[in-house]
């Protein structure tokens, strides 16, 4: 039997898809994407892929790593991307220029002229760790191979994990781990050189289900009208922007004030941990960073001049992660049908 909707079906379907991500951005700033991953055996193809991201308004999209088929489907499509190579490749990048410029041969300038790359992220979550000490290199030698080649635009940065900082309540006291400093000093000095982002992943989800008899709910999915922490002179509502605050307070410490942060993950799943997954949580937090514009968009207590850009995480469900929690962060079911309504209230 032929699933696919037809006729009148099939455009009440199309434009019920098309309102679920319609309002601009609150604490996401300028940019709001969405996180794509690739862990389930009956995902969309590229074109259906692209096509809803554009049907629901989102800005960007972030991959974890360059699939030529997704990137052929964002051929003029104007979707901002961002998207890195593989975590175990980092090393070749940073011992071997030419690994670097054949990455940027195969992966940038193929697709330069009608796919909008912003962003190159070296390493996703890998500090503290192995890996660590060579994303600086990697980092130099693909901005080097960038510039040999002619292309401008976009910045080539890393993403870090909570983890990545010490002392992070209240978020004044962040700093990044002692192991950390010289190497993030490194990389911070190279993103204020080339006017690029540090990513963060921010998860307050994972702080509140860890420690629900300290973390409220409320403060944790953006429905707390009144200042939770009070951190000196600065006040926060959510956990998100303490999350975030916490890197402009590390980097601070570094030296690195002016490096903006941009949140390359950020999320709330549905199910497999009671009663923190739910449908409800997963909405009221990625309502609380998708919320109506205007004067009322938010930039946190610490830089209240800066916009914060945001990844969702993630588009889809995706049935070969490790786990029901893993499973659910996605916002569309494979078939593209929406877990939750996500639209800006009237």
């Amino acid at each position: 039997m032929d699933s696919k909707p037809t006729g009148l079906v099939a455009v009440i379907s199309m434009l019920f898809l098309s309102i679920q991500i319609i309002c601009p951005a609150g604490v996401a700033g300028d940019i709001t994407g969405v996180c794509y991953g690739r862990n389930g055996n009956n995902l969309p193809s590229p074109a259906d892929t692209i096509a809803l991201y554009k049907r629901n308004n989102i800005d960007a999209i972030r991959m974890y790593e360059p699939f030529a088929d997704m990137l052929e489907a964002l051929r003029g499509s104007d979707l901002s991307v961002a998207f890195g190579p593989r975590n175990e490749a980092i090393q070749s990048l940073a011992q071997d220029p030419a690994a670097a410029t054949n990455f940027v041969a195969t992966w940038i300038l193929p697709y330069e002229n009608d796919v909008a790359i912003k962003w190159i992220t070296i390493g996703n979550e890998v500090f503290p760790g192995e890996i660590a000490p060579f994303v600086a290199a990697a980092i130099r030698n693909v901005n080097t191979a960038l510039t040999n080649s002619g292309v401008t635009g976009i910045a080539v940065t890393t993403v870090l994990a909570m983890s990545a900082l010490e002392n992070s309540y209240p978020p004044s006291a962040a700093r990044f781990l002692p192991d950390l400093t010289e190497i993030m000093t490194e990389i911070s000095s190279i993103l204020s050189e080339t006017k690029s982002p540090l990513m963060a992943n921010v998860y307050p989800y994972f702080a509140y289900a860890s420690d629900p008899n300290h973390i409220s709910l409320d403060y944790a999915v953006f429905k707390s009208n009144t200042p939770i922490v009070i951190d000196g002179d600065l006040e926060y509502n959510n956990m998100f922007e303490a999350m975030v605050d916490g890197f402009n307070a590390a980097l601070e410490k570094i030296n690195a004030e002016n490096v903006v942060v941009t949140v390359a993950e950020s999320g709330w799943p549905t199910e497999g941990n009671p009663p923190y997954t739910s449908v409800d949580n997963a909405k009221a937090y990625n309502l609380g960073i998708l919320t109506c514009g205007g004067a009322t968009r938010m930039r946190t207590p610490r830089r209240p001049e800066t916009t914060v850009d945001v990844f969702l995480f993630e588009m889809f469900r995706e049935n070969e992660k490790q786990g029901p929690v893993e499973q659910s962060f996605g916002m569309f079911a494979p078939d593209m049908t929406p877990v939750y309504t996500l639209f800006c209230p009237a």
